[in-house]
Formats: C-alpha cells, structure tokens, sequence
C-alpha cells in the first residue's frame, strides 16, 4: 500500500513540469515532519542519599532508577571546579549530547546565578558541564559499581535511552541531599 504523501507525489508529476518529478535538477518535496512526541515525564526528582532518580508527569511517577552513581565526592552540593561534588538545587535540563564521551548525555543548567556568585565571592570557578549521562563509552560493564563522575550523575546504557526518550530540554531537576 502506498502512502498518502508518495501518491500525492505522482499526483504532482502528472501536472507539473517534468523538473518536478526527480528529472534535472528537480526539487525534492520532503516528507511532512512527524509531530513531536509528548513528554511522558515534565520533572525529574533526583534523591542523593537514597540514590534515586524519579520522573514525574504531574504528581504521577512515570519512572524510577536506582542506584545511580554520583561525582566522586557525592556529598554535598557542588561548589567549585575539581570538588567533584554533584550539584544540589533546582536546575534545567537544556541540551542533549548523543555524540558524548559517555553513552547519551543530558546537560543540567549548573552552574545557576547563585552558584556563580558564590564561586565568585571564594574567588574560585564554579566548574561546570554537569550531565545525566550513561556509562563510558566502550566500557563493558552495565553500571560501574561506585561513584566515578566529576560530579555528574551516572545511569546505566539502557536506562539513559529510556530517560532521553521520556523528558523534553527544559524539564526542571531538582538535586535533594
């Protein structure tokens, strides 16, 4: 069975000019863009002590993972560039890197105006590039067994597919201690 948009195609041959039928130089028509999908999650709760990231949709939990791995340093809130630390606060989620060095990886907003102003006044940087992220790249284990990042927060491969699948950039996170 063909589809709507290839008859329509062969509909456009038969009344335009032959250019406009894949001839010389022609003008290729894309096919319509799909609508997007709809967020099936609109907030993360990222728990540190009991090592818990929840994606809600409203007040409905949609997802939970767990046992998820932490900066080094994993207590505390992040303060400066090399503390290792996973920031604590309400973020952003806003880009996604599918070619990153770690399997998918979903960047957090870190560091906000107030963390900014506080490295500032310590007169230190704040550090930065903070993502959700899978595990390295080529690496063969499902979840390395302890804290590895430099303050990002770690998932296993299949469980970053499926979160990068179910949240839109600019879904808030909030990081609880």
């Amino acid at each position: 069975m063909r589809s709507i948009f290839h008859r329509f195609s062969i509909a456009l041959c038969l009344i335009a000019p032959l250019t406009a039928c894949g001839l010389a130089d022609a003008h290729v028509i894309p096919p319509p863009t799909p609508t997007k999908a709809i967020a099936k999650g609109d907030f993360i709760l990222v728990d540190k002590s009991d090592r818990v990231l929840i994606v809600m949709k409203g007040r409905t939990e949609v997802a939970r993972f767990t046992d998820i791995k932490f900066g080094d340093a994993p207590v505390g809130h992040k303060q400066f560039e090399g503390d290792e630390k996973t920031p604590e606060g309400r973020y952003i989620i806003d880009a996604r890197n599918p070619g990153s060095r770690y399997h998918l990886s979903l960047h957090i907003n870190y560091p906000n105006t107030a963390d900014r102003a506080f490295a500032a006044h310590q007169g230190k940087s704040p550090g930065g590039e903070i993502f959700i992220h899978g595990q390295p790249n080529g690496s063969p284990v499902k979840r390395l067994p302890h804290d590895w990042t430099d303050g990002c927060i770690a998932l296993s491969n299949t469980e970053i597919r499926k979160l990068w699948g179910m949240i839109a950039d600019g879904t808030e996170i909030v990081i609880r201690p």
